[in-house]
């Protein structure tokens, strides 16, 4: 940012928590005046400058996912800026291919999948932040969308502990792509709960190793647990059979 000449067009898409300053537009649902939310949680209040380049007429407050395009011309911005943002709402596809028809070129941040991938960033038995809505993964210039399964949360085999997430670094814990004209983009749809469960036990698995006897162990004890409800439901299915009411 430090190289942009001072008469170089940027649009700040989702900055309301932690505004970019030498941005001169900014596009967020939340309002100007409540601007730079990370500050009264012990954050920084803004990137950047000191001095705010946008004003309270080009902060242009709106759903940045409604299917309407942004009022802004094909590249009429020199640099477009999305930093931790995507991983939040709805649709990022949309947004992604605004960001595109809008800008030149830009910059786009979101967590690592390990990081949203961990316990305790926010809750001992809670992996990410509660208001993320996907997992992400940045390779070269293509990002990928899987949406983040409530299951993630209910074992270990899904997620990292928060061991892990405490022995990353700042830089492990974020991960970030530079664009030029264009980019890829592709939300992961994955049917059958099963299916979702090998997706992320894959990863974790590819992250961290676990020997497999640990994986038997557990396949052991769930089924184990799970007795007493299946022997329940069989009996119930045996007593409508003979037509015991139950």
């Amino acid at each position: 940012m430090s190289e942009l000449s001072a008469d170089a067009r940027v649009l700040d898409v989702g900055g309301w928590a932690c505004p970019l300053n030498r941005a001169q537009w900014v596009l967020d649902a939340e309002p100007y005046e409540t601007r730079g939310y990370y500050a009264t949680i012990g954050g920084a209040r803004y990137q950047g400058p000191e001095t705010e380049w946008f004003t309270r007429e080009t902060w242009i407050q709106r759903d940045i996912c409604e299917h309407t395009p942004w009022p802004f011309a094909d590249k009429f911005f020199d640099v477009a800026v999305c930093s931790h943002t995507l991983e939040d709402i709805r649709d990022p596809l949309w947004v992604c291919a605004e960001l595109m028809r809008v800008a030149r070129r830009g910059y786009i941040e979101v967590p690592s999948r390990v990081c949203e991938s961990s316990l305790g960033a926010e809750r001992p038995n809670q992996a990410g932040l509660s208001h993320h809505r996907w997992l992400i993964d940045i390779d070269g210039q293509r990002i990928r969308f899987l949406p983040k399964y409530h299951m993630i949360h209910s074992s270990w085999r899904f997620h990292l502990p928060a061991s892990y997430l405490r022995s990353l670094s700042r830089q492990d814990c974020v991960q970030w792509l530079w664009w030029r004209d264009r980019f890829d983009v592709e939300e992961v749809t994955i049917h059958g709960v099963r299916a979702q469960e090998e997706e992320l036990e894959r990863f974790v698995q590819t992250v961290l190793p676990r020997p497999a006897w640990l994986y038997s162990l557990d396949d052991l004890t769930r089924d184990a647990l799970s007795f007493p409800r299946r022997a329940m439901a069989w009996a119930m299915r045996q007593a409508r059979g003979v037509g015991v009411k139950v």
